[in-house]
């Protein structure tokens, strides 16, 4: 979709896994004219891809407001299915909110919050636009539920308020810019309230299961107990729509949070922080190249060195889909020493080492409970 012109230059947003790996990119248009397209920025989380062509005086979408679609509108769902070329499907909304476990696989904080339609969509449809009858868009069609490959009755499309927070910051930045609350969530439901002892009667609103140590949560004096019903004065009441909602913010951006504890409705304004627990933006070179790994890494304590005879290194803490569990048969628990021969003592080092780095990778290390050094190379 060409969602903005800026000059000599156009942008066009599209789904990652459709230019996910991809050397070059090329993008034709209903014209039939080529280019050649430059990758912005990519956001595995959302599933969602910034490009760029250069060219001017094209017509772009104008975005309409996803969080005003009513299920059961009529929408157009555009795209190029098994390449027959722009192709247009309508259907209705079926479903907001909707969380696939899709995304979660590849990206463990992976925001799905998905417009459900029936509008027909298959393969190729990937990026391509839904848009409501004034012809706005309201959503990135992204994937459909099918247990054969092909429509089955039910697409999905990334709602374009949460596209129209990433494009801006994968344009600005060159990576998504998320703030986070630091609570586990889940969905409030019958067999959750009767475990935890909740009034069965009230399903409203979406249940604090943990808070992270330290972390915003934490501070603003959240409990595993709390319920959490609105962001900003927007009702939540499911895990995706509460996390809908704070993705659309960035670390430093304070928000205020309403929740019930113990029947009893209170309100707190929290500031958001970036997922390493700082209200500072990301830089994009090493956390870019970091993300790439799939991995989570954790500074290993001086007590645990001391007993593997080590002077410093950094843990793999979870493997997820990314270079590490793609391209190695690295084990979760691995402990970094070296990378490129450069010593790894800390979390920090290990991003320095990667910021900017293109080309071939050898991560040095061992693990606690074998003997000997492990190698493990390749590229990004």
């Amino acid at each position: 979709v060409i969602y903005k012109k800026d000059g000599k230059e156009a942008y066009i947003v599209t789904n990652n896994h459709v230019v996910d790996d991809g050397e070059k990119i090329e993008v034709i248009l209903a014209d039939k004219q080529s280019y050649e397209a430059k990758v912005i920025g990519t956001d595995p989380s959302t599933d969602l891809a910034l490009l760029k062509i250069e060219e001017k005086n094209l017509p772009f979408i104008t975005f309409g407001n996803s969080d005003s679609v009513e299920v059961g509108e009529w929408v157009l769902a555009v795209g190029n299915p098994f390449n027959l070329e722009s192709t247009v499907t309508a259907g209705i909304v079926s479903a907001k909110g909707r969380n696939i476990n899709l995304l979660r696989t590849r990206d463990t904080s992976a925001v799905e919050s998905f417009i459900q339609t029936d509008a027909a969509v298959n393969p190729g449809n990937s990026g391509g636009a839904l848009v409501n009858t004034n012809g706005e868009l309201i959503g990135i069609n992204s994937a459909i539920a099918t247990p054969t490959g092909t429509f089955a009755g039910y697409s999905f499309a990334v709602p374009v308020n949460i596209v129209s927070k990433v494009v801006n910051d994968l344009k600005k930045f060159g990576m998504v810019q998320r703030g986070f609350l630091g609570v586990q969530i889940a969905t409030l439901n019958a067999d959750l309230a009767k475990t935890k002892g909740l009034d069965a009667k009230n399903l409203k609103g979406v249940y604090v299961d943990g808070v992270k140590a330290g972390g915003v949560g934490d501070a603003a004096g959240f409990n595993a107990v709390d319920i959490i019903t609105k962001v900003n004065g927007t009702t939540v009441n499911t895990s995706p729509e509460l996390q809908e909602q704070v993705s659309r913010y960035h670390p430093g951006d304070k928000i205020s949070v309403t929740y019930f504890r113990e029947n009893k409705e209170k309100t707190v304004d929290v500031v958001l922080k970036n997922n390493e627990g700082s209200t500072s933006y990301l830089k994009k070179d090493a956390s870019s190249a970091v993300s790439a790994l799939g991995a989570e890494f954790e500074n290993v304590s001086a007590g645990e060195l001391k007993e593997m005879g080590l002077t410093g290194g950094v843990r793999v803490k979870k493997l997820s889909e990314g270079k590490l569990s793609s391209n190695t048969n690295m084990r979760e628990g691995f402990i970094i020493t070296k990378i490129d021969n450069k010593p790894i003592n800390t979390v920090d080092e290990l991003k320095s080492a990667l910021a900017n780095k293109k080309g071939g990778v050898m991560i040095e290390g061992r693990y606690p409970d074998y003997p000997g050094q492990y190698f493990y190379a390749f590229g990004l």
